[in-house]
């Protein structure tokens, strides 16, 4: 069985052993493929693998052999799954493989927002002092998470998470959900709308899909029913957000700050107003980077490899 894994790089520069797929056939691997070179490099490949490369309708017809798509990772929509299902291929994705440093990132983008320490560090190293010859100096407000509010757009794996380590640190948690699971409702998190949510929340974390129902889900009228001087965190899809309304927000100080580790189109591009916003944190989309979920990436694609060998196919996108 031929097998090609057309942008191997994304989630294994090099410290993560793959020969383990070797075991299931002749495994051909390349560091970047572009849209239009996908059909050559399938050729007649029966199993491809791929993260980030654009696989269209056109390229999976032509592909005459091929009988099995794995997406090494999460999101799927580089891939036109429907054209896959029609010619009897299928498309398995890898679902969770890095909840817990997807919601630690989360809670690191709001911990700069709250304490700077990226500045701070870097004043420190270019020798400044104080003006008075005090021990310390700031540039921002240290802000207090103790007792505050945040509220959780999808209280999913990730979102679970992210309320988890909240909760810890003081902090009241309202969630959102369409699927609402009352096990995780405590004295300190609870279930509600999102008019509640958005003007409740001293802080907003996005932890949603990408669905036509959450596409823009913050704008300028949903900002406008938050408080006044809220912090947003996005590291779930940069889509969520019309950017242009949240760039106006946090330059009018309605929205304190933003830690965002996605943006609508990657990779972010010099016009993007965000990127001349006021106190929004970019970093770029490594949320799920941590090398123990990328290992689980690699593992849990060949799990769905194996059982799909075994006629029991799992994590299956396309019916």
């Amino acid at each position: 069985m031929k097998i090609v894994i057309l942008d191997h790089p994304r989630e294994n520069p090099g410290e993560i052993d793959w020969s383990d797929y070797n075991n299931y056939g002749e495994v051909i691997k390349y560091e970047h493929t572009l849209p239009e070179e996908a059909l050559e490099r399938i050729g007649d490949a029966e199993v491809v693998f791929l993260n980030k490369t654009v696989l269209t309708g056109e390229v999976i017809r032509k592909c005459k052999n091929l009988k099995y798509i794995s997406v090494i990772a999460t999101g799927y929509n580089t891939v036109d799954v429907e054209t896959a299902k029609e010619c009897g291929i299928k498309v398995s994705n890898v679902p969770s493989y890095g909840t817990e440093g997807i919601g630690q990132h989360a809670i690191a983008l709001l911990l700069e927002i709250t304490n700077h320490v990226a500045h701070h560090d870097l004043e420190v190293r270019k020798g400044r002092k104080n003006d008075d010859k005090d021990w310390c100096f700031w540039d921002y407000p240290m802000v207090e998470l103790e007792n505050k509010t945040m509220g959780i757009i999808g209280l999913g794996r990730i979102g679970q998470i992210t309320s988890r380590v909240a909760q810890a640190f003081g902090m009241k948690v309202l969630a959102y959900d369409s699927y609402q699971n009352k096990a995780l409702e405590n004295e300190n998190c609870r279930y509600t709308d999102l008019d509640t949510l958005l003007s409740n929340s001293d802080v907003i974390s996005l932890h949603c899909p990408l669905f036509p129902e959450t596409e823009n889900i913050i704008n300028k009228n949903t900002i406008a029913k938050m408080k006044d001087g809220v912090i947003i965190i996005n590291n779930s899809r940069g889509a969520l957000i019309v950017e242009e309304d949240l760039a106006e927000a946090l330059n009018s100080g309605k929205v304190y700050a933003a830690g965002l580790d996605t943006v609508r189109n990657e990779p972010i591009a010099p016009n993007n107003p965000l990127l001349s916003a006021k106190n929004c944190f970019i970093t770029p989309h490594i949320s799920w980077t941590a090398i123990e979920g990328r290992q689980r990436l690699v593992d849990y694609s060949l799990d769905n490899l194996k059982n799909y060998l075994n006629g029991t196919p799992t994590n299956i996108v396309n019916g």
